[in-house]
């Protein structure tokens, strides 16, 4: 395919594992903060490629994985409501709240639909002014701006009838939570590159200098996680620390300054709990005030429904990089993508679901 293959290229990949061979003299950790970087990493390959020394941690990449259980039974109590129309991404419908999922309310009569985009809710809205379309917003700094603009359409359009249950996280604040917990193995990251796509990575330096860690904005295919790779350990070899860019065709310094924009006139910063990990200050989104009529937890006042966690689900500790998927009891028995436990095993991103589609069940990476 033009413009991928290019980075699929087996002669390529094996120059960059040579290299990364020649720059490695002694054990590195690293992290890939991208739930979709780790599909990539277990689905070609690339993991198996590399030196034994180099250890691969999966990390909170993955926004469903992340999103609090809690929220998830929010969303089910708003969409057994008669009046509701309850809208998400299709892997949110699959992901198991204390006892159930939203695709389950749906077959228990809640009216709950996949989209492809959080417009397509506002047109629902559109569609169905006598119902309450609510979305279940949930994703890093990738997605948020596509989820301000629809509150932004709603405001514009008046539509009373629509709001979005938020469950949006960011980046920088989980790693620094990561870097400063007593039990972090991270070495070096390799930071997801459609999250810098928006952000720029301006954001990254001052981790990188604090914490003396080296960061690689990375891509998304094989070659583009070599390159990344390969990057951060001479980096890690030559003792340097600071940002670096692999992902140049995509990211830039600065970002996405519309998008920017866009978030900064309909979200602000809040702190977030984060599922198997805990809250984690200025960790996440929520609406400004002139936007809290879009508020799904107001307006159907959920938000004091608790939930506690699967005591058989290890995710928080498979999320802060500790275990790998394969190291849970449970792990392909009694969790497995038809009958997840928890989200890791769901999510198209999740670490667990991507060991148990490529066959990474016995070994770490």
């Amino acid at each position: 395919m033009k413009y991928v293959d290019e980075y699929r290229d087996g002669e390529q990949a094996q120059q960059f594992v040579a290299a990364i061979g020649e720059v490695v003299t002694r054990p590195w950790s690293l992290m890939e903060i991208c739930g979709g970087q780790t599909h990539t990493f277990m689905k070609s390959g690339v993991d198996r490629l590399l030196p034994d020394s180099v250890g691969l941690v999966h990390g909170p990449g993955c926004p469903v994985c992340v999103t609090p259980i809690e929220l998830i039974d929010r969303a089910q109590a708003i969409a057994r409501r008669p009046e509701v129309i309850m809208t998400s991404f299709g892997d949110m419908l699959r992901v198991p709240g204390s006892t159930t999922d939203l695709l389950n309310v749906k077959a228990e009569g809640g009216d709950v639909r996949m989209v492809y985009s959080p417009l397509d809710a506002v047109r629902f809205a559109e569609q169905n002014r006598g119902r309450e379309v609510v979305f279940f917003a949930v994703g890093f700094e990738t997605t948020a701006p596509a989820n301000a603009m629809a509150v932004w359409q709603a405001s514009q359009k008046g539509l009373e009838n629509f709001s979005i249950l938020c469950s949006h996280v960011l980046v920088p604040p989980a790693m620094e939570a990561l870097l400063g917990a007593s039990d972090n193995l991270v070495q070096g990251f390799l930071a997801a590159g459609h999250v810098c796509a928006v952000m720029g990575y301006w954001e990254y330096e001052p981790i990188a200098e604090r914490y003396r860690i080296p960061i690689v904005v990375t891509g998304f295919e094989p070659l583009d996680l070599l390159q990344g790779t390969y990057m951060t350990l001479k980096m890690l070899e030559e003792e340097r620390w600071g940002v670096e860019n692999q992902y140049t065709r995509s990211v830039t310094r600065e970002g996405n300054r519309p998008a920017q924009e866009v978030l900064a006139r309909v979200f602000e910063t809040c702190d977030r709990k984060w599922r198997g990990i805990g809250e984690i200050p200025a960790s996440g989104y929520r609406l400004r005030s002139e936007f809290e009529s879009f508020d799904a937890e107001m307006k159907f006042d959920v938000g004091e429904i608790e939930a506690q966690e699967s005591p058989d689900c290890i995710a928080g500790e498979i999320l802060r990089g500790l275990k790998k998927p394969h190291q849970c009891s449970a792990f392909g028995e009694r969790c497995t993508p038809e009958h997840p436990l928890g989200a890791p095993m769901v999510s198209a991103e999740g670490a667990c679901a991507a060991y148990f589609l490529y066959g990474n069940r016995e070994q770490a990476s």
